[in-house]
């Protein structure tokens, strides 16, 4: 809701009276509270949200920096960044087809992506339709070898390390991201907490990756653990990410005992529900597994 105001003397008194005309936004209320599923249709906004909230983080800049590659590349400013824009915008891509995507606030504030539980991007039919195979022509040779040779074999076998047989039956967080000027607002906690609640209800763990001691902090307040640390080691200097799993916690079952008129709740907790699918490593495993990181989820 946007205000304007004029003012207005009257009589010899020196007295004003200030008049305020409000105008309705276009912008739907209900955005600035909710959790709501980003599509297709959105996509390039979504993106360019997480863009600018990891547009310093360290895993970013390793595969579109070209101060720390070692094969002489080099490119502006401005393509780097269109570059890192095409990064997310694939990635988003990805997770609206066979993921989910979701963001609150009112113009993307804060953005995640996640992988729901027997849910992967290695498909091809997934590879074409988000355009994740142009990614293989955008990074510069060392970018390929860091991304296809060295993350997405590191990551995939660090996560069916940690997780052993519920691999496949875990919630994946890929991204978390807030626009710097959203900070402070709680949006992430609203996107974290909405997910969170849902794999409770389902009995199942959450995992993600964290490049960031700060982030670290973070996530332990929501009941994360770290289970193990890795790096990426290609680069100038090392990128290290934690890797941390929240285990399910009791929730409770709503059951009927009428007294007074009234239904009361009482606790329980539901059984795990069986998925099928696995997360592959394969080479069609284009998908960008950015960090739920960056410094940028208040």
């Amino acid at each position: 809701m946007s205000t304007t105001s004029s003012t207005t003397s009257h009589g010899t008194s020196g007295s004003t009276v200030t008049l305020v005309e409000l105008k309705r936004s276009l912008v739907p209320p209900k955005w600035e509270e909710c959790v709501r599923s980003v599509g297709m249709s959105e996509h390039r906004e979504a993106a360019l949200s997480l863009a600018h909230a990891f547009a310093v983080d360290d895993y970013a800049k390793y595969l579109v920096d070209p101060g720390d590659m070692t094969d002489g590349t080099s490119i502006s400013p401005e393509d780097k960044w269109r570059l890192h824009v095409d990064i997310m915008a694939v990635s988003v891509a990805a997770h609206c087809h066979n993921g989910l995507v979701t963001t609150t606030g009112p113009d993307y504030d804060s953005v995640a992506l996640w992988l729901p539980p027997g849910k992967h991007l290695d498909g091809w039919r997934t590879m074409f339709r988000s355009g994740m195979w142009r990614l293989y022509f955008q990074l510069s040779t060392e970018g390929k070898k860091r991304y296809f040779d060295e993350i997405l074999p590191l990551l995939h076998d660090t996560k069916a390390s940690v997780l052993g047989d519920r691999d496949a039956d875990a919630w994946y967080l890929v991204y978390l991201g807030t626009k710097p000027n959203s900070q402070g607002r709680g949006y992430a906690k609203r996107l974290l907490e909405d997910v969170l609640q849902r794999a409770d209800a389902e009995n199942r763990p959450v995992y993600l990756e964290s490049s960031s001691l700060a982030n670290n902090a973070y996530y332990a307040k929501f009941g994360f653990e770290i289970k193990r640390e890795i790096c990426l080691t290609r680069g100038l200097k090392p990128i290290p990410l934690s890797i941390m799993v929240r285990e399910p916690r009791a929730v409770r079952k709503v059951t009927h005992h009428h007294i007074h008129g009234h239904h009361l709740p009482s606790s329980g907790r539901p059984g795990s529900i069986p998925t099928v699918g696995v997360n592959k490593k394969a080479m069609g495993a284009f998908h960008v597994v950015g960090r739920s990181t960056s410094g940028k989820i208040g």
